[in-house]
């Protein structure tokens, strides 16, 4: 465990490097710093829930605010999105503080989801220059109930829930460059309701339920960097790139998740 002092500048430095590798796929890095955080800067549970969304409330906007300046807005597929995530992530806070203080069990049914993505993202056409196949549309009804279970998993862990819908949406054929935009704008505003849900549930509580602010602000602010960088070169990185990159993460993370869980 780092002391006080160096454990913000290697949590600053971290999540800016995650952050301009995820955030061209729409992913706000947040899955991958848990592990991070647990491990390296030896956050405690549950407070580390809540200082991951700490992070993406801190890291999002220069993400966000680089897209809206190209033109990527996510539109209608972003109000979709959030039209789910937000009513989910608080019910996951209150399920991840009153019925799952212990993580166990639920890395298993993590990793069960975050695997079979990434090797359906990783079995896509790897040639740059194969015709790409036409979306798959998802029924909107279907997206909001998919958005729905997607925030209440980003309450319990505090990932947001970007990674998933963004394998999601990608892994169907739909383009980075619009799946991006909208899926950080749904992790924005579905960890700030996080944050709050898990603020006010830590006035009636003796565990460590709130965020650790010190961390998740200094991995916010690391965020924020690299997430402007990442949006900011996302136009000059090939789709198939992408999709590979956002495949082998979303895969080590799923088995992370399942040796934590069976070990």
């Amino acid at each position: 465990m780092l002391g006080p002092g160096w454990s913000e500048v290697v949590a600053l430095v971290a999540a800016y490097l995650i952050a301009v590798v995820a955030t061209p796929a729409g992913i706000s890095g947040a899955v991958l710093l848990l592990p991070f955080q647990v491990s390296v800067l030896g956050t405690p549970s549950p407070s580390v829930t809540p200082t991951n969304l700490l992070y993406n409330v801190v890291s999002t906007p220069g993400a966000l605010y680089r897209y809206w300046r190209q033109g990527q807005t996510g539109g209608r597929l972003a109000l979709l999105l959030i039209g789910g995530t937000l009513p989910g992530v608080i019910a996951g806070s209150v399920i991840r503080v009153k019925l799952l203080p212990g993580p166990r069990v639920f890395d298993v049914v993590v990793a069960a989801v975050l695997i079979p993505l990434g090797a359906w993202l990783l079995s896509r056409p790897s040639r740059a220059d194969a015709p790409d196949r036409p979306a798959r549309q998802i029924p909107a009804a279907l997206l909001v109930v998919l958005a729905v279970v997607v925030g209440c998993v980003g309450g319990i862990y505090g990932i947001g829930g970007g990674a998933i819908l963004a394998s999601v949406l990608i892994g169907s054929g739909r383009k980075p460059s619009e799946v991006a935009p909208a899926a950080l704008a749904s992790t924005f505003l579905t960890s700030a309701g996080g944050v709050i849900t898990f603020t006010i549930l830590s006035l009636h509580q003796h565990i460590s339920v709130a965020p650790d602010w010190p961390t998740g602000i200094a991995l916010g602010l690391g965020g924020l960097v690299g997430g402007y960088t990442g949006a900011r070169i996302q136009s000059r990185m090939p789709d198939v790139l992408i999709r590979r990159l956002v495949g082998v993460l979303v895969v080590g993370i799923g088995a992370y998740y399942l040796s934590a869980g069976l070990s």
